[in-house]
């Protein structure tokens, strides 16, 4: 994983650091001038306008400065505060005014076009949230310095960052926080025995109701498709059965007074999956609550699972002694907590997963999945293909498949969250709906195990 450090997490490592500011400074404007120059493709002939501040920010540039110099590259060094509105022309300018810890609106000059370099993060982006406020330069590249920061993963940051480089200037922090890599896929799978058999990794995914059978199939087959070995549908009512999904077994369930039904069994089951489209009744609902006080094995909670737990989620869940996964988005979250998740989303995810004790993925454009003593996993996989109806049922089931293949519940949902973004990026944005993300789940599952194509 990239470690990801808040900007007061990263004010600390400085503050602990043996070298003297004056040396760490030197190293970041080493480490700046070098990208610098790969973007221009060598020095001489160029022309940089480095944007500096007063604070460590604006030293970094002016130490790449110097370096740059050296190098042949006709340099102008702009005071950020008192920088005319439009910069003079030039080949890159360096974004060197404010760094994570700047608070407020930034207008930043402008650039006619120029490729920007940012030093850390783009100026005028909350370091923590991504939020930006005024005008602030979209950079070509951001070389932040140590570890990634939440608001370069966060939008607007995110976008406004460009493409972001990690540069390493001799500091060392035990992060709390990363982003998963394809690596960490890899190496949390787990390789399936000589001796298996399809009961090692079954999943009972409780889901579905009259006219909603499709979120049923969509879950039960991402859950097949990410390797459960036996996968039975339920559904309260009826409405599984017009599914396509042959290699799925049903298991039928009265209308109401269902959850003894679900319980009976559900030990040969390694993972439970509940929630998606079953509904909003208040016998469904009370029936989802004693499923998830007596079940046995993890679960997956989501859609109108969530709807069941509502604000009494910590008092629901806390009593329950294997693994819980939720997987809310904001809306979900607000009916959760009484509140939306606000700007500071891994502090979101953290507090949701400390009251109830589950592991919380909490979804969006950057997912936050965080357990409940506070590691968290950012998975920034995936883009606006999944923001259509389904892909969440899909994300649930890819998640109880890696809970019944043995996953701790963070991996389990951390890994889930990745492959869902993964599969979907390898398919064509036109046109594209929740089951081809389930017809694209081999193809990512046998990509990640080639190191060399993942």
């Amino acid at each position: 994983m990239i470690a990801v450090l808040t900007p007061t997490e990263m004010a600390a490592v400085d503050a602990a650091a043996p070298e003297s500011a004056e040396v760490l400074i030197n190293r970041a404007g080493a480490a700046v001038a070098a990208t610098a120059l790969a973007m221009l493709g060598g020095g001489y002939g160029r022309r940089v306008v480095v944007v500096a501040g007063k604070g460590n920010n604006g030293a970094d540039g002016r130490s790449a400065a110097v370096r740059l110099r050296r190098r042949g590259v006709r340099v102008d060094v702009v005071d950020a505060a008192s920088a005319p509105e439009r910069l003079p022309p030039a080949d890159l300018v360096v974004d060197a005014a404010y760094g994570t810890g700047f608070r407020g609106s930034y207008e930043a000059p402008a650039t006619d076009g120029t490729p920007v370099l940012a030093v850390d993060i783009p100026s005028g982006v909350d370091g923590l949230t991504g939020r930006a406020e005024g005008r602030v330069l979209a950079a070509t590249r951001t070389l932040t310095l140590a570890a990634l920061k939440p608001g370069l993963l966060l939008p607007p940051g995110r976008a406004l960052a460009g493409e972001v480089v990690v540069a390493d200037i001799g500091l060392t922090a035990t992060a709390r926080a990363g982003v998963v890599e394809a690596s960490d896929v890899r190496d949390w799978l787990p390789p399936r025995a000589p001796d298996t058999h399809k009961w090692m990794a079954a999943v009972l995914v409780v889901a579905g109701s009259p006219g909603m059978g499709g979120a049923a199939w969509l879950a039960a087959a991402a859950a097949q498709r990410a390797g459960a070995g036996m996968v039975r549908v339920a559904s309260p009512g009826g409405g599984y059965e017009s599914a396509p999904v042959v290699e799925a077994v049903g298991l039928a369930l009265p209308a109401e007074r269902w959850a003894s039904g679900v319980l009976d069994g559900l030990e040969r089951c390694h993972a439970l999956v509940i929630g998606p489209g079953l509904g909003a009744a208040a016998a469904t609902q009370e029936a989802i609550r004693a499923v998830l006080a007596a079940a046995s094995v993890p679960v997956v909670v989501d859609g109108d699972g969530l709807r069941a737990i509502d604000s009494d989620a910590g008092s629901a869940l806390r009593a329950r002694t294997t693994g819980t996964v939720l997987t809310p988005h904001d809306g979900e979250y607000e009916r959760l907590t009484g509140e939306r998740p606000g700007a500071d989303r891994v502090a979101a995810a953290r507090s949701l997963a400390a009251a109830t004790g589950a592991v919380v993925l909490l979804k969006g454009s950057t997912t936050v999945v965080s357990d409940p003593d506070g590691l968290v996993r950012i998975v920034t996989t995936g883009d606006a293909r999944l923001a259509t109806a389904g892909t969440g049922d899909v994300l649930s089931g890819i998640i109880g498949a890696l809970l019944a293949r043995g996953l701790s519940p963070l991996n389990a949902a951390a890994a889930g969250a990745w492959l869902h973004g993964y599969a979907a990026m390898l398919r064509s944005a036109a046109g594209f709906v929740a089951s081809d993300l389930i017809a694209a789940l081999p193809g990512a599952l046998g990509l990640l195990s080639a190191p060399e194509e993942a």
